[in-house]
């Protein structure tokens, strides 16, 4: 092994609006001091029970992704693990999330996207 994997970066306009969001969706401390990195508003952290991190960075003039257009791809994207996919959706929904896909009613996942335009999907487990 060459590396760890410390966080997962995400690129948005507001980074305390977007760490709530997950925040809302998974749990965790957001910006639980941590000497790896300075908090402020250009960045900020979601540190889950598991010990994963999703890290928020603010960048000017912030372009989401418009899937599923090539021109502007989601270049990554999360996949949440739930119990409960119709419930899982909607209490996304309400906290600011946009339904992208909700497929046909027979697939066990849901794509959707974050307040700052990120896809991710909601898979039953």
């Amino acid at each position: 092994m060459t590396a760890r994997l410390q966080c997962v970066v995400l690129d948005c306009a507001d980074v305390r609006e977007l760490a709530g969001f997950y925040r809302s969706l998974l749990g965790g401390e957001v910006n639980r001091p941590d000497p790896r990195w300075s908090l402020d508003d250009d960045w900020a952290t979601l540190h889950l029970d598991d010990g994963f991190v999703l890290a928020f960075q603010r960048v000017a003039d912030h372009r989401p992704p418009n899937w599923p257009d090539p021109a502007r791809p989601q270049q990554f994207h999360l996949d949440l693990g739930v119990a409960d996919l119709e419930r899982a959706q909607e209490k996304a929904l309400g906290r600011g999330a946009v339904l992208l896909d909700g497929g046909d009613g027979g697939r066990s996942r849901r794509v959707l996207a974050d307040p700052a335009g990120h896809p991710f999907c909601l898979v039953r487990d």
